[in-house]
């Protein structure tokens, strides 16, 4: 076997010193689960896992994965019916699915802003949405994270350039904070700017059948492109770019993630479809995730432990502990107590901003939370 390059050597022993080497672990314990993205539990639920196959025996379809690029052999009839329903549960003109929220972003950032353009992004962006920037012949500049007037400023800047693309997250997912969308809303229409907006965690989290963020307000018509992700609370696999019927045109005809790469098979369309269609009729694992995330809330004040956390309101709580090391004492504690959580290290987050991230469920209970929050707090 060929030796392995220095260079790269050196990088992997940079993040062994700075105790930042990423490894792969088994995803399945039996510890409470605070890790997962599965919000509403729907990726452990037998029954839709049952309706999935039953749906698909019903619409006769018996192929087990896809044959090709949605332009040559892929694009099958499920994709039509779920995008139809998708579009429609959004209140958007179109949808357009894509193989995983990476794909969407970049397939979008990298096609879409155009040379002369500018991409003006909140510095706290996913990765992936930073990836597709970087793919983009657009000019980019990141603005403070959720910080208006110096998102205006650079508006003012640019305002001679071709077209203005704001870029950001309704939930940010190292964080889980959230944008003040009247504002963006607002500086969208003084300054003639498209806002493009992830919602990977906010949907199935926010709005009465939860639709995410933008619609929970009822600014999503404001919004020139939503990016919904259905690894997250819809516990399956796939995303979707929803916007005007011309976006889906041409992302159809420029996106190159979407265009270069096998469709998604017939029963991962038939479980986003099933999901969606579960979620908008029986709510009740939304109402229990949002009544997880008040007591963690009003319990996390209680104990005095407001000031480490992010202000946050969605599902993903995050207590900032700085250092690698740390964190991850912390983190590998209370695991062992039976808690899943898991601790962010740099570079994924800057230096100095390392945290232990919890996320919380709607099959979570309050005894768990309450414990999980003693716990820590006998850490501290």
């Amino acid at each position: 076997m060929k030796k392995f390059p220095r260079n790269l050597q050196q990088k992997l022993d940079e993040r062994k010193q700075n105790q930042a080497l990423r490894a792969l672990g088994l995803s399945y314990s039996d510890q409470v689960d605070f890790s997962s993205n599965d919000y509403l539990g729907f990726s452990k639920n037998p029954d839709l896992f049952q309706q999935t196959h039953v749906f698909l025996q019903e619409q006769g379809f018996t192929t087990n994965g896809a044959t090709g690029s949605r332009l040559l052999s892929g694009n099958h009839p499920l994709y039509a019916l779920a995008e139809k329903y998708i579009a429609a549960f959004h209140q958007a003109e179109s949808a357009l699915i894509f193989n995983s929220g990476y794909d969407a972003n970049v397939g979008f950032l990298s096609s879409v802003p155009q040379r002369g353009d500018v991409i003006l992004y909140d510095e706290l962006c996913h990765a992936s949405m930073r990836d597709g920037i970087r793919l983009s012949n657009a000019k980019s500049y990141k603005f403070a994270h959720n910080d208006y007037e110096d998102l205006e400023k650079q508006l003012n800047i640019y305002r001679e350039n071709a077209n203005i693309y704001i870029v950001t997250e309704s939930v940010f997912s190292m964080d889980g904070d959230a944008p003040n969308l009247e504002i963006l809303t607002q500086l969208t229409q003084k300054h003639n700017a498209y806002l493009v907006l992830d919602e990977a965690h906010a949907l199935g989290v926010f709005g009465e059948k939860g639709e995410g963020l933008a619609q929970s307000q009822s600014l999503h018509h404001e919004v020139f492109a939503r990016i919904v992700t259905f690894g997250k609370g819809l516990g399956c696999h796939g995303a979707a770019v929803l916007g005007s019927s011309e976006l889906k045109d041409y992302l159809v005809n420029f996106a190159r993630s979407f265009i270069y790469t096998t469709g998604l098979s017939p029963h991962s369309i038939a479980s986003i479809l099933i999901a969606y269609e579960h979620m908008a009729a029986q709510p009740s694992a939304l109402n229990e995730l949002q009544q997880n995330i008040a007591f963690f809330n009003q319990y996390k004040m209680q104990l005095g432990l407001k000031p480490i956390f992010v202000y946050s309101k969605s599902a993903i709580q995050c207590a900032i502990i700085p250092g690698n090391q740390k964190v991850k004492n912390i983190a590998h504690q209370l695991q062992q107590k039976g808690f899943d959580v898991k601790p962010i290290l740099s570079p994924t987050v800057p230096e100095g901003q390392e945290r232990l991230r919890i996320c919380l469920h709607s099959y979570n209970t309050q005894q768990q939370i309450s414990a999980l929050l003693d716990e820590f707090l006998s850490l501290l």
